[in-house]
């Protein structure tokens, strides 16, 4: 008898036609894309950009990215974050999703808000999970803002991070034409591995 893999133990090629259809042009619908803001929605419009490398520094094409994040008051929408000094916003869920298989240079893209900081003394930061093939369980990471460097130094996360290892968390801020945008690049291993987190 030959024992095979199940779904359950092998990562892909599940995640386009569940996962990120859209974007690989299956016709059917997704729960999240790239895409978390309306005209409605409150707080300074952002860019993240960024690539998934691997251990020999080449780009990855077929991770799939997640983030969730607080709103622009800092208030996540979720039923345990139940502050009401900080208000929700309607138009404003604060979860995507991108393939990175979708671009032609095999980046990641999500146009969002900029956080607000979720309590005093904590950093703005945007929480990224990679899944991708070959990865049995998915990795945790943060991104946090180059322009919160007075925040990011009292943050009690970055704080625990090694200091020559808290770069591969922090998000460069580019001023573009079309806005702003913060570049994130992802590396599994290798050189400047970015920090991933056992939650």
């Amino acid at each position: 008898m030959v024992m095979k893999q199940t779904p359950s133990q092998t990562v892909g090629p599940y995640f386009a036609y569940g996962l990120t259809a859209q974007q690989y042009h299956y016709p059917h619908s997704q729960y999240a894309d790239g895409c978390l803001v309306t005209d409605q929605t409150q707080g300074e419009r952002i860019r993240v950009v960024g690539r998934v490398l691997d251990g020999h520094g080449d780009v990855v094409d077929d991770a799939m990215i997640e983030i969730w994040q607080a709103n622009a008051a800092g208030r996540f929408d979720h039923p345990n974050d139940a502050r009401e000094a900080r208000p929700l916003d309607p138009a404003f869920k604060g979860f995507g999703r991108f393939g990175t298989g979708t671009t032609p240079d095999n980046s990641f893209r999500f146009d969002t808000i900029k956080p607000g900081a979720i309590r005093d003394g904590v950093a703005p930061f945007i929480s990224v999970i990679v899944f991708g093939r070959g990865i049995m369980n998915h990795a945790y990471t943060r991104l946090y803002f180059s322009d919160e460097t007075t925040a990011n130094a009292a943050d009690p996360v970055l704080e625990k991070v090694p200091a020559d290892r808290r770069n591969t968390l922090i998000a460069t801020r580019n001023d573009t034409a079309t806005g702003v945008e913060y570049r994130f690049d992802i590396r599994m291993q290798g050189d400047n591995e970015t920090v991933f987190f056992d939650f």
